[in-house]
């Protein structure tokens, strides 16, 4: 059955029951269609596009009416017209080649006598238009937005808008136009001169610097759109034209960023429009947010700025859910342009880590831990922990990493820093970070004045619940280091009974811990080195041999390195002249700013004032702590800085008591004490990975006493520690450091590597002052999106060179970088050959615009010879 018109096609296909009745439906109709053009029906010619484009609109194949499409555009009737530049629209885009059939067409539709024509000829050439099309009708558009006609005026800016896009170059053709529509009346034609203004500005900085002697324009329009009273024509529910209010605020935005001159000139009126834009409905609001967003990204007031956060403040107390999310996202960041303004709503903030959507709740907590200082660290960190105890699983790891960091950062004493990751550890142990724990470990070692408050509060803990496996993990570790201080330490509060601990009920505990449902293999592994080390602290021989025969029956364990384990330590029973030595406690490890990946707190200027610097690195502690916690430090980049020793430790067998003990906690790496009188190896070469700095002078190695003990643990494959030559350290560490002198870095030339969303790099290379075969490269990261495109989340840098070269790369300072903010790492690439430095580089971040972004690159710019 064939349809002569359009509404018959419709009815019919409603009236089909399934899906294979309107497939037959439209087959026959297709057919119909294509035998219409072939003969090509002129009559029926209107009525079969038609028909064919409701077919597309369907989804099904309808390319076969593209000819005819061109043809009814050709037609001298406006009606023709207008259906053929629909389907135009509809069924070309602009990379088919059929579509150079209609340049012509619109070229004499342009210039046209009926505006309408020419609205369907701008309005078809605005959304297909190719590179080529825009080359060969730039001038006819340039031309029409000088037209006396609004109508026009306005299309042929918007179709302006499309050229620019495809061909950045024409837009010099339509600065003078531009700038003239600004003092349009229409609204309509001030709207899209705006708009293409917008555009031309994102593009050029050039042209930006040309368009911002028109700022005191815009500001007059927006003052008059403020003041002025009732507009039938343009009035949305009180406010006169929002939609332009809106665009002048962006544009201002724009030309105002970075311009004092600019900022100065609008500051009264964008607080006019803060003061007196109403907020009960959605459009002053609105309003309301595209003028904080201006305020926050130019140069403006203080007072103005903190006007701008009470907005967001207000907007927190909204009912509407979309409201309070934009503004937790614009507080978090502008955060870092004045904190103490966005504090005086913390409270509020607070309230909405409580809220019914996920999402509030996400931003909220976000922008809790950016409110985080030394001044109110105790209240956010309990409201924080509250949270906590109810918060969604998908929000714990991220929130213990936070907690423990702010409370490392600023904390007011150490007893309430190691209270609080008690607290982390009971409340969400099981989502606690190694390195987390790690640095919980650095501070009790630290702290010898709090280790007998701690492992007693940790016993405690362990004996209410042992299913928090950081929990149970931190525990059995301080209890098998501090058992002495445990037992000696007098009783402890429980349920208003004094309880003391004696030897039997530390053992108790260990036993319970094993026989226990969430006794994994790790968990395994450390009760028993725990319990081993236990014997050099008892003083009781009946606590003694029930570790004795809790070690024999892990000796036929299925899990090799726990029977391994159990052997050796059931044979050193036999060593009863070194055993104390052996077991005796970790030396004391160097407190450092702990650095995750992707879990840093904000800057200190987003934070808060007062925050502590790092402490320089240290002695290998960190390496024997992290090799104890199974934290490897392997690979090209590291989160723990390479360390240079360890301290010495007291009494007999120095010289290889720590090497006993890294073998025992499966260490691979250790270095000996400074102080030793271990021959001095090449400890620089070995710091940086075979990069090819000079070997220090090696003596044979010294025998002692300890190595039969070697061979006894398993550990006869490493060889005899060395201490690092100190001189040599010093020389690298001075090659290596960021803080040389300001003549120095000012002579330092820079190389661009990486632009791109408002994220840059920058490489600053400078020669190794202790092997001159080696570069030291600092690579800078920089964020230059502004307020509206926020913070740079995620960082990773990842590079290679080629074979003839070896690369090391150092941690960066921080994987997320604050608005206006910069990150830095250094790279060391060793050249021995003198080829030149040929980086394969990637580059991995998240935006707020652009979301998750990786990008693959090459640099070579280095001068050849020069490094």
């Amino acid at each position: 059955m064939v349809f002569y018109r359009l509404k018959d096609l419709i009815k019919a296909i409603r009236a089909c029951k399934t899906y294979a009745d309107e497939r037959a439906v439209i087959q026959k109709e297709s057919a119909f269609i294509r035998t219409s053009f072939k003969e090509e029906n002129i009559e029926l010619r209107h009525v079969n596009i038609s028909k064919l484009l409701y077919i597309h609109m369907l989804g099904y194949p309808a390319h076969f009416g593209q000819i005819e499409c061109l043809k009814l555009a050709a037609s001298p009737l406006f009606s023709d017209k207008r259906l053929g530049y629909l389907g135009t629209m509809l069924l070309l885009d602009e990379n088919q080649e059929v579509l150079t059939l209609l340049t012509n067409s619109l070229k004499n539709d342009l210039n046209h006598a009926n505006m309408y024509i020419v609205g369907l000829a701008l309005c078809t050439l605005g959304n297909i238009a190719s590179a080529e099309m825009s080359r060969d009708l730039c001038s006819e558009v340039e031309k029409l937005l000088g037209s006396s006609n609004m109508y026009i005026r306005k299309k042929a800016a918007l179709c302006a808008i499309r050229i620019i896009r495809k061909v950045p170059d024409l837009q010099e053709n339509f600065i003078q136009r531009a700038s003239s529509l600004l003092n349009d009346r229409n609204h309509g034609v001030l709207l899209s001169g705006i708009t293409l203004i917008t555009e031309m500005c994102l593009a050029s900085q050039e042209t930006l610097l040309h368009f911002r002697k028109a700022v005191p324009i815009l500001v007059r329009h927006l003052k008059h759109l403020v003041s002025a009273g009732f507009s039938a024509e343009h009035d949305v529910t009180g406010v006169t034209d929002p939609f332009l209010q809106i665009k002048i605020l962006r544009i201002l935005r724009i030309l105002g960023k970075d311009d004092v001159e600019s900022s100065e000139s609008m500051n009264d009126i964008l607080a006019q429009v803060a003061t007196n834009t109403e907020s009960s409905k959605n459009v002053g609001n609105s309003i309301l947010y595209e003028t904080v967003l201006t305020i926050m990204e130019t140069p403006s007031d203080n007072a103005l700025r903190v006007l701008a956060i009470n907005i967001l403040g207000k907007f927190l107390s909204n009912r509407d859910n979309n409201i309070r999310y934009v503004a937790l996202t614009t507080l978090n960041k502008s955060i870092s342009l004045d904190v103490n303004a966005v504090q005086r709503h913390r409270n509020i903030i607070l309230d909405c880590l409580r809220d019914a959507d996920i999402s509030i709740r996400r931003r909220a907590l976000e922008l809790s831990f950016s409110l985080i200082n030394e001044s109110n660290v105790r209240v956010l960190t309990r409201e924080l922990l509250a949270f906590l105890e109810i918060a969604d699983n998908e929000f714990k790891p991220s929130m213990t990493t936070k907690i423990c960091l702010a409370a490392e950062r600023f904390a007011p004493n150490k007893r309430w820093h190691i209270d609080t990751v008690l607290r982390v550890l009971k409340l969400a142990g099981n989502y606690v970070r190694e390195e987390m724990l790690a640095s919980f470990i650095r501070l009790i070692t630290q702290t010898a004045d709090l280790q007998g408050y701690t492992v007693r509060k940790l016993y405690i803990a362990l004996k209410e619940d042992i299913s928090q496996e950081s929990l149970t993990l931190a525990g059995v570790w301080v209890i098998g280091e501090y058992g002495d201080v445990l037992i000696g330490g007098g009783s402890y509060e429980d349920e208003e009974l004094a309880k003391e601990v004696s030897e039997s009920d530390v053992v108790d505990l260990l036993e319970s811990i094993l026989a226990g449902p969430f006794a994994n293999q790790v968990l395994r592994e450390y009760v028993i080195t725990a319990a081993m080390k236990l014997t050099s602290r008892f003083t009781t021989a009946s606590a003694t041999e029930r570790i004795k025969q809790m070690l024999t029956g892990f000796s036929t364990s299925i899990e090799v390195e726990i029977q391994q384990r159990a052997i050796e330590y059931t044979n050193l029973f036999q060593y009863n002249e070194i055993r104390p030595a052996v077991l005796e406690r970790m030396p004391v490890m160097q407190i450092k700013e702990t650095i995750i990946a992707g879990e840093r707190l904000n800057s200190p200027s987003a934070g808060g004032s007062g925050a502590r610097a790092s402490s320089s690195a240290g002695p290998s502690d960190q390496d024997l702590l992290l090799d104890l916690m199974g934290i490897g430090t392997s690979g090209g980049t590291t989160n723990a800085q390479i360390s240079t020793g360890a301290p010495a430790s007291s009494g007999s067998g120095q010289a290889s008591n720590i090497d006993l003990l890294a073998d025992l906690f499966g260490g691979s790496s250790v270095s000996s004490p400074a102080a030793t009188s271990s021959p001095s190896a090449a400890a620089v070469s070995g710091l940086f990975a075979g990069i090819g700095s000079p070997a220090a002078s090696m003596s044979p190695p010294a025998t002692n006493a300890g190595n039969d003990i070697l061979d006894l643990l398993g550990g006869g494959m490493a060889a005899t520690a060395t201490s690092p030559n100190p001189a040599a350290v010093a020389r690298t560490a001075s090659a290596a450091s960021n803080g040389s002198s300001s003549s120095q870095a000012s002579a330092q030339k820079t190389f661009p590597v990486y632009s791109k969303n408002g994220f840059s790099v920058v490489f600053t290379p400078q020669r190794d002052s202790a092997n001159p075969n080696v570069v030291n490269i600092l690579a800078t990261f920089h964020n230059d999106s502004g307020v509206s495109g926020g913070a740079i989340s995620g960082v990773q840098f990842h590079a290679a060179v080629t074979k003839t070269q070896q690369l090391q790369m150092r941690a960066a300072s921080s994987n997320d970088i604050p608005v206006g903010g910069t990150a830095t790492q250094l790279l060391k690439v060793a050249n021995p050959q003198k080829t030149p430095v040929r980086l394969r580089l990637k580059v991995v971040y998240t935006t707020v615009n652009q979301g998750a972004v990786a990008d693959l690159s090459e640099f070579s710019g280095f001068p050849e010879g020069a490094y």
